[in-house]
């Protein structure tokens, strides 16, 4: 019997197993996972894992798995994430999944303030998210309180102002309340129309240094690189 590797992969939503081969490839799990989760628009995304060293990077499709610097854990871990961004979501992602998939990184990314967000956008891309969890906004259900477990603005936001989670939940369901008739999936993809325009969507950071030894981003997105200062 080959003896076989226990792999865990998570998705933006989901936890998938497997045990693969020594000999499996990079694009053999790929399309393993692709196939578990139903996704046909495969060309966005990739494989993530750490390395020995602690950097986050992208499983080699075309390489052996067992022979990338996989960080040695039982079972082995992997994220699916988008790798590309398109230039225009709503043209460009067709799949409900890949919407869905790309809703919940996107959105990530600007809970974490990854990806910079205005205040204000802040709260409009909140109120798209609320529509997208708890479809139409119903006053006999969603009454005051109904947010205080869901995390909805980055923490920069809140620090930033004086004020209390009521009113921000305040804010976000005026809001959410003039979507009223949006259908769940297109919640999502009008988060993302929104979300693409601000200016560090889709954008991959390297760090680098220049040659007086200076650190530095490198910003790769989907029109070219940009250099970015460390405390930008």
């Amino acid at each position: 019997m080959p003896k076989t590797v226990n792999v865990r992969v998570t998705t933006m939503d989901a936890e998938l197993e497997f045990a693969i081969q020594t000999n499996t490839t990079g694009k053999q799990l790929f399309d393993q996972v692709v196939k578990t989760i139903g996704l046909r628009e495969i060309w966005f995304f990739g494989l993530q894992y750490v390395d020995s060293k602690g950097f986050t990077t992208w499983l080699k499709l075309n390489k052996k798995v067992t022979s990338q610097d996989v960080r040695k854990e039982n079972p082995l871990q992997f994220k699916f994430r988008a790798k590309f961004y398109p230039e225009d979501v709503s043209e460009e992602l067709i799949q409900e999944i890949t919407q869905r998939l790309f809703f919940l990184q996107v959105k990530d990314a600007i809970l974490t303030d990854e990806v910079y967000c205005p205040p204000e956008t802040s709260v409009l891309l909140a109120s798209y998210a609320v529509q997208a969890k708890y479809g139409d906004h119903n006053k006999e259900v969603h009454k005051a309180g109904f947010l205080s477990n869901d995390r909805l603005l980055p923490q920069r936001v809140i620090d930033q102002h004086k004020m209390t989670r009521e009113q921000w939940e305040e804010r976000i369901t005026n809001w959410y309340a003039e979507h009223s008739g949006l259908l769940r999936e297109d919640a999502m993809m009008e988060y993302l129309k929104i979300a693409q325009d601000l200016e560090m969507y889709g954008v991959n950071y390297f760090e680098i240094k220049n040659k007086k030894g200076t650190q530095l981003y490198l910003g790769v997105d989907a029109l070219g690189l940009n250099i970015y200062e460390f405390e930008d």
